[in-house]
Order: structure tokens, then sequence, then C-alpha cells
């Protein structure tokens, strides 16, 4: 656990000697309590649609939406690195509009740094933003934003055409100016050659254990989202059963007349009797 707040190049120094850790947050809640789990970096992830707002996809979460809960985040954890996950069609227009967007993650929400997805594509709005002033982490291997070109959410980089060309794009995003480098859900040995030929970190989601560090949906590490689990995810715990449960129990003591009882209720001094009678 780290006394302050770390900074992207406390994160590039992290690379071959302590291992980062990646959480995906939300909201207020989730973020003081990560925070106080001491983990190293924050990301407001857009995989929010999915597990919070009930899209099917990422691709229809806005601008608007991706600051509203990047600001909640940063105001219940105000000392963790804070990144914003640019949504669709954020970057992809112009650079000019990318680093606008960019810009209201770090002037409206309080971020420390954006991610965007993409390879080759996206270096030069990559370069754009670092050049305006704000920290970039890079994404690649399976894009969700894009998993459509990709033939749907698939493993990446299986064959050695598509592996190498993971490598030119890591290299690509770092010679751009991104600071730490996303690898989802690629072999691990791909992974593991990446990670040994860039001199930033890899952070690993279904990239092996070869990455500089690793992140997960938050709600899946806790068994929270039952919709679908990925294969890479180890559920630390299986909170959705036991929410249910409570809820139940909840309802039934409702119903019975048994909540609230006499401890959790107020009581007074005065006969109410005596107040009310006319």
């Amino acid at each position: 656990m780290h006394n302050m707040k770390l900074s992207p190049p406390d994160i590039v120094r992290m690379k071959g000697n302590e291992k980062i850790t990646m959480l995906t947050a939300y909201d207020a809640a989730f973020g003081r309590m990560l925070e106080s789990a001491g983990v190293d970096v924050l990301l407001v992830g857009d995989s929010l649609g999915m597990v919070v707002l009930g899209y099917e996809s990422t691709v229809p979460v806005t601008m608007d939406e991706m600051i509203h809960h990047a600001s909640a985040v940063r105001r219940g954890a105000p000392n963790t690195l804070l990144i914003g996950d640019m949504p669709f069609l954020s970057y992809q227009i112009s650079p000019a509009d990318a680093i606008l967007n960019a810009g209201r993650f770090f002037k409206e929400a309080g971020c420390d740094a954006v991610k965007l997805e993409g390879g080759l594509e996206v270096c030069g709005v990559t370069r754009a933003i670092v050049d305006a002033g704000m920290p970039v982490v890079g994404h690649i291997g399976l894009t969700p934003q894009t998993a459509g070109k990709l033939g749907g959410l698939k493993v990446q980089g299986k064959d050695a055409e598509s592996a190498r060309r993971l490598l030119v794009e890591a290299k690509g995003l770092e010679e751009a100016g991104a600071f730490c480098l996303v690898l989802e859900c690629i072999p691990d040995g791909v992974a593991k050659h990446i990670t040994e030929a860039i001199a930033i970190p890899t952070i690993g989601i279904g990239g092996g254990v070869h990455c500089d560090g690793q992140v997960l949906v938050t709600h899946d590490l806790l068994g929270m989202f039952e919709k679908f689990i990925p294969s890479f995810v180890k559920q630390y715990t299986t909170l959705a059963p036991d929410i249910k449960n409570a809820v139940a129990d909840f309802g039934k003591d409702v119903k019975d007349g048994l909540y609230p009882d006499e401890a959790h209720s107020f009581s007074m001094k005065l006969d109410p009797q005596e107040i009310f009678k006319e």
C-alpha cells in the first residue's frame, strides 16, 4: 500500500520492480473502498455501460455518462491515480475532438490520465493528447468498442501474423507517448514478449502472469455481475447471491411485520396519547 497518490511516472518506475494493481470503479462508494484497500490505480471503464447502465455493450456509453461516473469516483478516492476511459467516438473523429474530450476528464472529473483503445490507427491521436499535456494509457488486443471488426469477443494474437502486429502496435503506442499499455485477451507468451520489448508497463486483463500488472472489472472480481463471467476472471467472492438473499430477508421481515422492531425504532419520553389527545 502506498502512502501517497501515484503519478504516471511512478507507474512507469514500477515496471520490473513491483506489480501494479488496477481495478474499475464507477461510483464514490466503490472508489472509497478500493482506495482504502490500497489499489494502485482506479479505472473508470466504459464497462460501466454493461455493468452499471444495463447496455448490451460499451458502444452506447457517452462522454457525459463517463464524466458523471468519473467525478463520483474521484470524490470517493481523492488519493488514487484515476484513469478515465474514453468512450466510442470520443477520439476517433479528429485529434481536436480527442483533445477536447480528454480534457473534460481532467477539467470536469479530476482524472489523472485517460485510456483509449486501438493500435497504430490511434497513435496519432495518442500523441496529440500527450502533446496537449495529458497522460495516456493505450489498450490493444481485444478492444471491446470495435469487437465486431475483430470477429467478436475473442482472444487476439493467436497466430504469428497477428502476434507480430500486436508487438508493432505496442511499440507504436510507446513511441506515441503512452505511459502504460493494457493487453486484453492475448496469449501469455505474446504478452510476455511485448512486456519485455517495451519500456512502459503492461497491464493484463486476460494477458497472463508476465504482464507488469493486472486489471479486472471489480464487479467480476466480487461476483456481482452474473450475465456472463469471462474465462480469465478469478472471482474472489460471490456477492450476488448474498445480496439477493439479504434483500429477500428484508422483504420477508417487512411483510411479516418483523422489521423494524423496537431496537430499530425511535422512542420518546412523552406519552403520545397525551400529546395527540383531543
